[in-house]
C-alpha cells in the first residue's frame, strides 16, 4: 500500500496540476470517450500508456486475455459485456478496439491444454479463446513451430475470435452495420512497444 500512496503522491504534485482542468471538465460535464478498449489484465500493458491518452478519451475494460464472451444475456455475471453495453448504448464510443499482447499468461496457459480443472475462473473464462487454440494447432505447420511462435499466432488469433464475438451483441452488430461504430484488433509487443494492427 505504501508504493501505491507514494505513487498517489507523485500522481496530486504532477500528473494532477497539469491535468486538474480537464479533469474539472470531466466532473462537470461528464465522460464522452469516442473509443473503448478491450485490454489485458496484464500489468505491463495499459491502453492509457501505450495510446498516451488524457483523461477521459478512451473507455478501458481489462480481462484476462483481453477476451469477448459472446452474447449471452442470462443471470450470469457478466462483466466484460456489461462494460461493452455500457460505452456502446449509453456513451456511444465510435470504435472498438481488442487490444492483445506478446507473453499473454491466459494464452500460454490455454495453449498448454486443460489443467484438470484446477482454479475455479480462468480456465473456463479461456475457454472463449479454445476456438483460436484449435486454429493454431491444426494449421499445416504447427507441428514445425515452437511453443512461442504457436502462442504468438494464437494471440493473434485469439483477437479475431473476440471481435467476432462483439459482432454476435445485437446493438453492436446494427451500429456497425449502419457505419456507426467500427471494431479493430491490435498486438502490443511487450519488448519492443510496436503495436501491430490486426484487423
Amino acid at each position: 500500500m505504501k508504493t501505491l500512496m507514494d505513487g498517489y503522491a507523485r500522481f496530486r504534485k504532477g500528473y494532477w496540476r497539469r491535468h486538474q482542468r480537464r479533469f474539472s471538465a470531466l466532473a462537470r460535464d461528464g465522460q464522452a470517450p469516442p473509443a473503448m478498449v478491450i485490454a489485458c489484465a496484464d500489468s505491463r500493458v495499459a491502453p492509457e500508456m501505450i495510446f498516451d491518452c488524457a483523461p477521459g478519451e478512451i473507455f478501458v475494460v481489462r480481462n484476462v486475455s483481453n477476451l469477448v464472451p459472446p452474447y449471452a444475456p442470462d443471470t450470469g455475471n457478466h462483466g466484460t459485456s456489461a462494460a461493452l453495453e455500457f460505452a456502446v448504448t449509453a456513451l456511444a464510443v465510435r470504435s472498438i478496439v481488442v487490444l492483445g499482447h506478446s507473453q499473454c499468461g491466459g494464452i500460454r496457459a490455454l495453449m498448454r491444454g486443460p489443467h484438470g480443472g484446477h482454479g475455479d475462473f480462468i480456465e473456463s473464462w479461456m475457454a472463449i479463446a479454445r476456438p483460436a487454440r484449435t486454429l493454431v494447432c491444426n494449421a499445416p505447420d504447427a507441428a514445425d513451430a515452437d511453443f512461442e511462435t504457436l502462442c504468438t499466432r494464437c494471440e493473434h488469433a485469439s483477437i479475431r475470435v473476440s471481435l467476432a464475438n462483439l459482432m454476435t451483441f445485437p446493438w453492436i452488430a446494427s451500429r456497425v452495420e449502419a457505419g456507426t461504430l467500427s471494431l479493430s484488433g491490435a498486438h502490443f509487443n511487450v519488448e519492443t512497444g510496436k503495436v501491430e494492427v490486426i484487423a
